[in-house]
């Protein structure tokens, strides 16, 4: 149990709809399975729900919260409640983001309300998550920062606001480690690759697209066995740097890519 009675935020625990498991989802249920009691929180309740009774059916722990990353509000008061609840903050993970959903494009094309929106949502909303949990994290002398990036910040893609935002979650991350090192505060941020989750793949179905010809499309990008990881590895990973076995480790820009990034 690497996270034995830890309070863990995860924000972004429920998912876009779809026929497999999001990496928040699957996030907060693998925090559960090691023993952490999750605050799940999503700006769709209901699904956010959903996540806390799958736990709860494998006799975990885990309570749901509405949170909307753009309203600083909403967070502090998430934040407030989760303090009020159980006196601590042990982990926060930040799983928000966005891309074609949120009208990302090439940046001739991009809105600027579309732009906004994207750096409300990817990279704002983490900034505000920790400006409101690091307090109570340097109070406690201890704590563990995990954000969500993409291999998207280092390799080649077409959208704007989706590779600029997730590259500023990297630098974001190395700030939050260099600076709160001192506290006993850890900040690691996972780089997913082509993965095999509904916000990556329900986005680029179309009427002339098919669900299997998007996936094989991914798959054969993919040196690891020619397939796409899924939210699965995503949570192993965050796991393990949400634990104590992961001690030594903060700054750290984690790839799970199936060797994309090295291909």
């Amino acid at each position: 149990m690497l996270l034995q009675d830890k309070i863990a935020l995860v924000i972004g625990a429920g998912q876009t709809p779809g026929e497999t498991i999001g990496n928040g989802r699957a996030t907060a249920i693998a925090f559960a399975r090691e023993g952490a009691i999750v605050a799940a929180a999503d700006i769709d309740l209901a699904s956010a729900q959903e996540t806390v009774a799958m736990i709860e059916a494998e006799g975990h722990s885990a309570v749901a919260f509405h949170v909307d990353v753009r309203d600083e509000q909403s967070i502090s008061a998430f934040v407030n409640a989760v303090m009020d609840r159980w006196q601590r903050i042990d982990i926060l993970h930040n799983n928000v983001g966005v891309s074609i959903t949120g009208g990302d494009a090439l940046i001739e094309d991009i809105e600027v309300e579309a732009f906004d929106r994207l750096v409300q949502i990817n990279l704002r909303g983490m900034v505000l998550a920790c400006k409101h949990t690091l307090p109570h994290m340097r109070a406690a002398g201890s704590g563990v920062i995990i954000n969500i990036s993409s291999l998207a910040a280092w390799t080649p893609y077409p959208l704007v606001g989706y590779k600029t935002t997730k590259a500023a979650v990297i630098a974001l991350t190395e700030q939050m480690a260099a600076l709160n090192a001192r506290y006993g505060i850890r900040a690691n941020v996972i780089l997913p690759g082509l993965m095999n989750t509904p916000m990556a793949i329900e986005a680029r179905i179309s009427a002339t697209t098919s669900r299997e010809q998007v996936v094989a499309a991914r798959d054969k990008q993919v040196p690891l066995g020619r397939k796409m990881g899924s939210a699965w590895d995503v949570a192993h990973a965050a796991a393990f740097l949400a634990s104590d076995r992961a001690g030594y480790i903060t700054g750290v820009a984690l790839p799970v890519d199936g060797g994309l990034s090295v291909a």
